[in-house]
């Protein structure tokens, strides 16, 4: 940030607030008119990625040895394929749930591994970019992790959710899930009606509204933990800056697990809440 040093609060909120389209912090908690630029920008800029490496790796697939690339793309796709058959028993629906899994799980990696960028670099290089065109670079904000923006985790947790409504209908018919609603957990009785329905919108809610809040939480606590870390390289002292560099170091050791973990977990729940779909009660 330009200027004075920002204090630690100050260099804190700094980098926990959004690039968006008004210019300013959103101030309340739900604004459906602000929109995040910076996390629409970044995971639509993995997910092209994402699509980009996927087509190339199948793009110069041979039928000889594979190359490294070829064949770590080929043991995650053996990876997701063995999980989708073991989930979704339907071989005409994995043709699709299959590559889509292996898409979020690399496109979720991708938003994840943004947490092990250097908390200052990209956001620095922004406010020289926002100074270069005459703004104000103490007000030019960039968070680069996608995933740890509510925002894009319901949205993609929404999505998989469209997903599940759309096989239900596929699998069992209108008429078929509307009687699902109405007759499970507990019973046809008509008295009984309500108690099922509300039980399966809850359990609708409840799927999405845990699906993106897990990836959410955990990335967000880790994109903190970093700027706490960074903060504790900037006291101008040797046991800070020694400090930051263990503690910088052993977190994104760990980091690396839970990028990984992360996106496999949501990945699998996606294939969990397709499988369901496509039972009964």
């Amino acid at each position: 940030m330009a200027g004075n040093a920002p204090t630690a609060s100050e260099y804190v909120i700094h980098h926990l607030t959004h690039f968006n389209n008004t210019g300013h912090a959103q101030e309340a908690v739900v604004d459906w008119s602000v929109i995040n630029l910076d996390s629409m920008f970044w995971s639509i800029s993995l997910g092209l990625l994402t699509v980009f490496l996927l087509w190339l790796a199948a793009r110069k697939a041979t039928s000889g040895v594979p190359g490294r690339f070829q064949g770590f793309v080929e043991l995650l796709v053996e990876m997701v394929a063995d999980q989708a058959k073991g989930i979704v028993h339907s071989a005409e629906s994995r043709k699709f749930v299959a590559p889509l899994a292996l898409t979020v799980f690399v496109w979720i990696f991708f938003m994840n591994f943004m947490d092990l960028i250097p908390v200052d670099l990209l956001p620095r290089l922004w406010e020289g970019v926002v100074a270069a065109s005459g703004g104000d670079p103490a007000h030019a904000y960039m968070r680069v992790v996608p995933t740890a923006d509510l925002n894009v985790t319901l949205g993609m947790s929404s999505g998989v959710l469209l997903l599940c409504l759309y096989y239900n209908v596929k699998i069992k018919g209108v008429s078929g899930w509307v009687h699902e609603l109405f007759t499970a957990p507990f019973g046809a009785h008509p008295l009984l009606w309500p108690v099922n329905f509300a039980m399966q919108i809850i359990e609708f809610l409840a799927k999405t509204i845990s699906h993106g809040m897990r990836l959410f939480g955990n990335l967000y606590a880790g994109e903190l933990l970093f700027i706490l870390i960074a903060l504790l390289g900037g006291t101008a002292t040797v046991f800070g800056f020694i400090g930051h560099l263990i503690a910088g170091s052993i977190w994104a050791i760990f980091h690396i697990l839970i990028i990984v973990l992360q996106a496999f977990i949501f990945m699998m729940l996606t294939l969990v809440y397709v499988g369901q779909a496509h039972e009964s009660h």
